[in-house]
């Protein structure tokens, strides 16, 4: 039946496959923070049980580690061994309470930030990583994809000054170069600030000491991610641009006479669907993109969220941070499989020659 409809039998089979991606991942992001042998309950104790009698700090235990589903329960009372001491859950069992909560919208309680809601953590940080993401993605692609068009357009020495410096710029891993800008602009000539988001002696709210402040910290950051961004931009769209010169419509548009930006701008049309999916992608992924760059500059979004879960062995906020990222790149992918289903007309012919098979 589904014969008749090759676009839905298309998006379906996509669906299907991300979804079955969707729960292996989901099962690397339980088992693997578990590979170690720490107890993060021990974490919250240390924390906790100091002034506490052996009794008290006994029954605060046994109520942290029924809370994170970490023994076995029944009728809503820990089972017991012979001895009288709690049965720890299997890690199966552990594994079937995290997918229900999951489906339940609840990703745990933070052990580090007890007892903060993990959701209430990434809430706070997941804007400052858009924050840093989205306005270095767009600005990238435009800044890369304007520049590597006029390099493939006029070649000459615009293009043997540009592309090594776009191909330098592009070779660079972000976190090497954000830690060269570091140095460079926070340590040689202390310019900027080499960490954080704002100033320390200031609270999070909208006002311009504020406002000023989180600008200052941005900049760093900012071009860390921009100058790549653009650079790799550059270099496919010169790509494109250098191989739509070739074809035959551009040599039939330039013995027409047309003016140079109307060149200019089929040649760009007609080059930009690799890209366009690349930043379909690039912002499908931006939540998980910038962890690094966080982590270097200290900057206080999902990145530093992460790495101080991971150095307190905090499972339900590392598990929550990485099925974010998860989410988002796997929605990501499935949106941009679909719009090249739509948009490239070589996908399009092959679906209507499916339909007619």
């Amino acid at each position: 039946m589904l014969k008749q409809y090759p676009t839905i039998r298309f998006i379906l089979m996509r669906a299907g496959w991300y979804f079955m991606t969707f729960l292996v991942a989901v099962t690397i992001n339980f088992y693997l923070p578990r590979l170690g042998k720490n107890n993060p309950v021990d974490i919250i104790m240390g924390k906790a049980g100091s002034g506490l009698s052996s009794e008290d700090a006994r029954q605060k235990e046994e109520k942290y580690l029924q809370e994170f589903g970490l023994v076995k329960v029944k009728d809503g009372e820990i089972v017991r061994n012979a001895e009288g001491k709690p049965v720890m859950a299997s890690k199966l069992e552990q594994f079937g309470n995290y997918i229900k909560m999951c489906f339940m919208g609840d990703l745990g309680t933070s052990f580090q930030t007890y007892p903060k809601k993990v959701l209430d953590v990434i809430k706070e940080a997941v804007p400052w990583t858009i924050a840093l993401q989205l306005p270095t993605i767009l600005f990238g692609w435009i800044v890369g994809n304007v520049l590597g068009a006029l390099a493939a357009y006029r070649r000459g020495v615009f293009d043997k000054v540009f592309f090594p410096f776009a191909l330098i710029l592009s070779a660079f891993p972000f976190f090497v170069f954000g830690m060269l800008l570091v140095y460079i602009f926070a340590v040689l000539f202390p310019w900027f600030p080499a960490m954080g988001g704002y100033a320390t002696n200031l609270e999070i709210a909208p006002s311009l000491a504020f406002l000023s402040s989180a600008a200052y910290h941005y900049i760093l950051p900012f071009f860390s991610i921009f100058l790549i961004l653009a650079g790799g931009q550059a270099i496919g769209m010169r790509s494109m641009g250098i191989y739509e010169l070739g074809t035959d419509y551009i040599r039939y548009a330039k013995s027409l006479g047309l003016k140079e930006g109307k060149v200019l701008m089929y040649l760009f049309r007609n080059a930009m669907l690799p890209q366009i999916t690349g930043l379909a992608l690039s912002l499908g992924t931006m939540i998980g993109g910038a962890l690094i760059t966080e982590m270097i500059f200290s900057y206080p979004g999902l990145g530093m969220a992460m790495l101080t879960a991971i150095q307190n062995s905090d499972y339900p906020m590392i598990q929550g941070c990485t099925l974010i990222i998860t989410v988002s790149v796997l929605i990501a992918n499935f949106t941009v499989d679909i719009l090249i289903g739509f948009l490239d007309p070589r996908v399009k012919a092959g679906l209507q020659m499916g339909k007619g098979a």
